[in-house]
């Protein structure tokens, strides 16, 4: 019999689908991890909020563990490498809390507006301190929405509802879903100087990381109340203290912290700081809408093979797996290097399969490639729903076949179209199996991909590779491989490299400065 511990607390409905699906389950919140080290390897399933931590050591005692579900969106505490590796699959319930969240970001602004959380201790005090805490009106101030996603998109109708403007700011919102949304889609330094109250809801990654800084806050209004349900380590928290303390910010409200769980914080005590421990998603609903979709998933794979919201796993049969094994690596790196060199927002995507590829079930490629892409901008995007999220984002995608190709055996081709520019990467396999890159923005260039990378675009003027080479190696970074591509002479010139080691940022701006360079991005795969 199909067996599923539930190994955090949960609400009972879990484990009444479960048992409905005819299977058994045993619910057993707080073990610690010695206890469920102990006893994993007797079960197929593992149901989890956050508490639970399934680390490689635990994913390799789970003999017989073959899917994960996580009731929630973040998966930080499931060791996501160790669990594909083993041939766990990884489910999370990215939409069941989505309301929730948007709700506690609204409430967050009002208590900010109203000063109510050191209101109401004064008053507790009985201190009657009535003319102290002046507040401000929400009508008709400007909400600046930094990510307007599924939660970004539900502040904003929310806030628009208040009869507040909405600005928003989202490299993948498109024009038409910004209209269709009622929100002013503007850039980053629009959105900080016109912004009375600014709201996060973006997910933290290489593009988002330290976003609020000391040199963002300086281009915001004098008196701007700043809101943060996203993740931790978007601001710069000591950057935000010197801007409370100075005036510049009149308050923040904070339900996520950089270090969690926040027993201790610089922001703590702050007199224009409201403070919740991570309560974006806690509510009855929220928790008991993931609950019956985790187990709706968990049993649907269990008892039938289907897969929703996996991690890491695509939706393929087993006629077509072995074929399109190769062929998944060569979309997945392809939407991730076009995702990672396009800023703009995306109004359609072409996919172009030519030759031998064209010959098989292109929906995974297609679906792969889309989620590789989303993810270099957003969270929890997988080959279920990313096709879903780029519909939602208003961005047009199709597909073209070809029975044969000019130059390769088979060819796949990325083609994005943006607001104000145009993208290209393709790709083939080498000896049938190797993914390779064949061009980039229409130049020719053929390499492999790897961990760290660097992109660049450059002036085809002598001096390039000398400089960037001298720089990198008084840096004590080595080059693993350089690959080098141009259309015709004196004309932009493309270079891929490859480094033994992530790159620091003080190395990262000096190549930026370097003469002949017009654009240069880090990559990772």
């Amino acid at each position: 019999m199909v067996k599923v511990l539930i190994s955090d607390k949960m609400d009972p409905l879990a484990a009444e689908i479960f048992q409905k699906n005819g299977i058994e389950v045993d619910v057993r919140p707080g073990m610690s991890a010695e206890d469920l080290l102990a006893i994993i390897g007797d079960y197929d399933g593992l149901a989890v909020r956050s508490s639970t931590m399934a680390t490689p050591e635990m994913i390799g005692k789970a003999a017989n563990l073959k899917v994960i579900g996580r009731a929630g969106i973040g998966i930080d505490n499931i060791d996501l490498e160790a669990a594909t590796n083993q041939g766990v699959i990884v489910m999370n319930t990215p939409f069941g809390n989505s309301i929730t969240t948007a709700e506690h970001a609204i409430a967050l602004m009002f208590a900010l507006a109203r000063q109510i959380p050191q209101a109401n201790q004064s008053t507790h005090a009985g201190k009657w301190e009535k003319s102290k805490f002046m507040g401000t009106e929400l009508y008709a101030k400007t909400l600046g929405v930094i990510g307007c996603g599924n939660i970004g998109a539900i502040a904003a109708s929310r806030a628009l509802g208040l009869q507040m403007n909405v600005i928003a700011y989202d490299p993948f919102l498109s024009e038409d879903r910004a209209i269709e949304l009622g929100v002013e889609k503007v850039e980053l330094d629009n959105l900080l100087s016109r912004a009375d109250f600014i709201t996060l809801h973006v997910p933290k990654n290489e593009h988002t990381k330290n976003l609020i800084n000391k040199k963002t806050i300086s281009k915001m209004k004098d008196g701007v109340r700043i809101i943060n349900c996203a993740r931790g380590g978007i601001i710069v928290e000591a950057d935000l203290k010197e801007a409370l303390d100075s005036g510049k910010v009149a308050g923040a409200a904070l339900d996520v912290f950089e270090i969690e769980p926040a027993t201790e914080n610089l922001l703590f005590g702050h007199p224009n700081v409201i403070c919740t421990p991570h309560l974006g998603a806690s509510t009855c609903e929220a928790q008991v809408n993931v609950a019956i979709q985790v187990a709706e998933q968990m049993s649907d794979y269990l008892i039938n093979g289907a897969i929703m919201n996996a991690l890491n796993m695509p939706s393929i049969s087993a006629e077509d797996a072995p074929r399109l094994k190769p062929y998944m690596k060569l979309a997945g790196q392809l939407g991730s290097l076009i995702g990672q060199i396009t800023t703009d927002a995306i109004k359609s995507v072409i996919i172009e399969y030519e030759g031998s590829i064209a010959e098989l079930n292109s929906k995974p490629l297609t679906a792969l490639a889309i989620a590789s892409l989303l993810k270099t901008q957003l969270d929890n995007v997988n080959m279920v729903n990313a096709m879903k999220i780029a519909q939602s984002r208003g961005i047009n995608i199709s597909e073209t076949k070809t029975g044969s190709s000019q130059d390769f055996r088979s060819l796949m081709t990325i083609k994005i179209k943006t607001e104000s520019n145009e993208h290209i990467v393709a790709g083939t396999l080498f000896t049938g199996k190797e993914p390779r890159i064949v061009n980039i923005e229409g130049v020719p260039i053929e390499a492999a991909l790897a961990p760290h990378m660097l992109y660049i675009r450059n002036e085809d003027k002598p001096g390039l590779i000398g400089g960037l080479g001298t720089l990198l190696a008084e840096a004590g970074q080595n080059i693993a491989d350089f690959r080098l591509g141009r259309i015709g002479r004196d004309e932009t010139a493309v270079a891929l490299v490859i480094l033994d080691q992530e790159l620091p940022d003080d190395v990262f701006s000096r190549i930026e400065r370097l003469p002949q360079i017009r654009q240069v991005q880090r990559l990772k795969f």
